[in-house]
Formats: structure tokens, sequence, C-alpha cells
């Protein structure tokens, strides 16, 4: 049959290239597979890093184990002494704490600070934003070096200089519980503010400019700008930054481990540092797994709440 000649009667598709059971042989299947193959690796790994760990950090926080010889099932033991020990109540408290510095005091400043560097004019601006991000390259354990000598009782630089400014006594910036608080959330507010300023500065330099001009002409102030322009532009970075930050402090673990140990006492343990212990100090690897999976919920739970009420994935 030529290319001019009409299909067979009762084949109407036929010489057009098609089949007729809708293309689902095996191209077809090959197409409807395709997309499937190219995200099968990223569920291969979430499966291996996430699932996995998870269902076994489940199942070993219903047992105690040393680390050698065959986990003991015991349930929901665990969970319940944890409802007990004051040690983990204390750790809960502490971590809370530093979640409220981290999401009260280093976002606000962060934003604050990339606020500043995006102002118009402002010289030296790529120098200021290197200064805000050396903390965050810099090693955990320099810091706390660092911080150690600075704020040591005897013969630590800030001590001194309060004796030589103001004659006052030392005071014992790591070994007073209130005071050991403070000195970890300043690490914290020194480490972290700004790598969340590279975060604000990218989002208000992508306000469109047309928004400020309008509200110029509307005779808007600085401040009345800055909340009804500036914030609702740079609304779903805030949100990330929030959640992220809260993730972090609720995590944390470096700061308070090698500045202070989790002292003076257990003032300053975190969450994190109360698992450390309970599986590496004492071998209680079934307990150290209850406490890991009960932050796990807390920070899930508390993570969708944030997301919800930020409209954190929303389009509208």
């Amino acid at each position: 049959m030529t290319a001019l000649q009409a299909p067979p009667e009762g084949r109407p598709d036929a010489g057009l290239g098609t089949r007729p059971d809708g293309g689902r042989g095996a191209g077809g299947k090959q197409r409807q597979l395709a997309p499937y193959l190219f995200i099968a690796p990223f569920y291969v790994l979430y499966g291996l890093f996430m699932i996995i760990p998870i269902g076994a950090g489940i199942y070993l926080s219903m047992t105690e184990w040393v680390g050698l010889g065959t986990p003991e099932f015991i349930g929901f033991d665990n969970f319940a002494n944890l409802a007990r020990d004051t040690s983990f109540h204390k750790a809960l408290g502490n971590s809370l704490i530093y979640v409220l510095i981290s999401v009260l005091v280093v976002v606000p400043a962060a934003l604050l600070i990339a606020q500043a560097l995006n102002t118009k004019g402002l010289r030296a601006r790529d120098l200021f934003r290197v200064t805000f991000f050396i903390p965050m390259v810099l090693s955990p354990i320099v810091i706390a070096l660092v911080y150690s000598l600075l704020l040591d009782r005897n013969n630590g630089l800030v001590n001194a200089l309060l004796r030589a400014l103001f004659g006052a006594g030392n005071t014992d910036w790591l070994g007073d519980p209130t005071l050991a608080k403070l000195s970890v959330g300043f690490v914290l507010l020194w480490r972290w503010v700004g790598y969340l300023t590279i975060f604000f500065l990218a989002a208000l330099q992508a306000v469109p400019k047309e928004r400020y001009e309008a509200a110029e002409l509307d005779g808007a102030g600085v401040f009345r700008t800055f909340t009804a322009v500036t914030l609702p532009g740079i609304r779903p970075v805030t949100a990330f930054v929030v959640v992220t930050s809260f993730i972090g402090a609720a995590q944390l673990f470096d700061e308070p481990f090698l500045i202070t140990g989790g002292g003076p006492g257990e003032e300053t343990l975190s969450v994190a540092m109360f698992v450390y212990r309970a599986a590496f100090d004492r071998q209680q690897f079934g307990y150290a797994a209850a406490a890991g999976l009960v932050l796990f919920v807390i920070v899930f739970g508390v993570s969708q709440i944030l997301n919800r009420l930020l409209s954190i994935g929303r389009t509208s």
C-alpha cells in the first residue's frame, strides 16, 4: 500500500505507526518505568541511611545492650526510666534554652546584620561578609580552645580586661551555672550568626526594588518599610532559617561538650551530650537509643508544627 492509498477497512490507524494496544507494549512500559528508575537512587540511599537506621534505633531503644553480645529485649523500660531521669530532664531544659537563644537571639541578629550589609553605599561590603562568615569555617576544637583561654577564671583575657577597666574580681564564666549557659549561648551566637547572615543577605537582595520605591512614594518610614516590604519579601527564607536553627540548636553538641563538658555539674548538658554519655561513658546503648528517639520525635514534631505555622512549601 502506497502513502496515497487509504488504510484497509476497519483499520483506521493502519499505516500511522501506532499500536492497537495504545502503546502499552515493551517500549511503553519502559517509558513508564523511566521516571522511577531516575529517582530510584535517592530512595535507595534514603532507605539505607534513614529508614534502616531509624528502624534499628527504634528496636535498640527497646533493648538493654552494652555493645557486645545479643541485645536483651526489655520493651518500654528505657522510656519509663527516662521519664524518671532527672539528668535527662535537665538536658531537655538546657536544650530548650539553646533553642530559644538560637531562634530569638541568633536569627534576629543575623537579620539585622544582613540588613546593615545590604545598605546602599556601604564600603568594604565583601570584607564584612568574610569577617562574619569566618567563624563558620573554623574547627569547633579551635573555637573551644580559644574561648576556654578567653574565659578562664584566673588567666583569661576577659577577666584581665575587666580588672584593668573596672577593677572587677575574677568571674567564673565557665564555673557559674548561669554564666556557663550564657557563655555557651554567646559562642553559639558568634559561630552561627555569620552563616545565617548569608541566607538573609541573599533574600534581601532578591526583594524587588520597585516595592521599596513604592513604599518611599507612599511616605513609609524605615520601620514601616522593614515590616511591610522587607519581612514579607524574605518570609520563605526566614521560615527556612528559623526551622534549621531550631533543629541545629535542639541537637547541639559541640559547644557545650568542648567548652564546658556539660558542667558545672549538668548545667550545660544538652540532650545530644546525654546520649553520648549514656552510650560511650556508661555503655548503655539501648538507653542512649531511647533518649535519641525521644529527641528525634520532639524535633520532628516541632519542625512539622513550624512548617505549618510558617507555611513552608506552600505557594500561597
